[in-house]
């Protein structure tokens, strides 16, 4: 019984990784709660049954993976920064109330952004290891990044759903449509740092854990990130349509061959 688990493990790891992924973090549910970490569960468990350890030292390496340019780390905090100062920008102009920066504000998100680097039962590093870790390089092996990163935006906004349920007050449409809309926006923004980091799981957990660190939602928000995923689509092209292998993520630019010395024949006929 278990060889046939393994032998349809390693047939249909995909399908076996988000079964699981969801199966762990909704099985909370009827009690009230949501595994977070369904993700990373997911991952630890399909990795190694199907790449042994090697694919478990990989999916590490990805986690570690800080040996990137500096602006990388600049973009992926200032990004979900940049979005939150501008989301707060047109609730200002809207004529809305928008709570004031203070010290006491800030040294709050800081705290709550490192905590949620190295809690496993967080968002961030509960899932990231296996949505852009396991999952984003495999559907990107079959996939054009466009429409891999479609589908796994899709099913980790489905993902998500149960936690609308779960607010308190019970489920508001406004929320729950904002919500999952905005969460398939940010999928676009993770997959693009993500490929453009040589496959950093790292960069994307940090740009992750400020996001969320910020709670922001709502329609404005959602219409912000929505145009930040457009802006990365439209001005990138090349990158979302290029195959990415899914050993490097990035696929390396080719080298320029140096072009052939021209000889020249000695036969007056033209012949070699």
């Amino acid at each position: 019984m278990a060889a046939r688990v393994v032998r349809v493990v390693k047939r249909h790891p995909q399908i076996t990784f988000f079964v699981l992924a969801y199966a762990v973090a909704w099985g909370f549910v009827p009690f009230g709660s949501f595994g977070a970490f369904g993700p990373l569960v997911a991952a630890l468990v399909v990795v190694p049954l199907t790449r042994g350890r090697a694919g478990l030292r990989e999916l590490g390496s990805r986690l570690i993976r800080w040996r990137v340019r500096w602006y990388w780390y600049v973009v992926a905090l200032g990004l979900p920064v940049s979005i939150h100062l501008a989301t707060e920008g047109l609730h200002a102009a809207a004529g809305d109330d928008v709570p004031s920066v203070t010290t006491a504000t800030l040294s709050a998100v800081v705290l709550t952004f490192l905590v949620r680097l190295v809690n496993p039962t967080d968002g961030p590093l509960g899932e990231e290891p296996g949505w852009r870790g396991f999952a984003l390089p495999g559907l990107q092996g079959g996939h054009s990044p466009l429409a891999a990163t479609t589908i796994l935006a899709l099913l980790v906004a489905g993902w998500h759903l149960p936690l609308f349920f779960l607010e308190e007050g019970g489920l508001q449409p406004r929320i729950l449509v904002s919500g999952l809309v905005t969460t398939i926006a940010v999928t676009y923004w993770y997959s693009w740092l993500f490929n453009r980091t040589g496959g950093s799981v790292l960069m994307v957990l940090m740009a992750h854990s400020i996001e969320g660190s910020l709670q922001a939602q709502g329609w404005i928000y959602m219409t912000v990130w929505c145009a930040a995923a457009v802006g990365l689509i439209v001005c990138d092209k090349k990158a979302w349509r290029r195959p990415v292998d899914p050993r490097v993520v990035t696929a390396p630019e080719p080298r320029r061959q140096p072009a052939a010395p021209v000889t020249l024949s000695s036969d007056p006929r033209g012949g070699s």
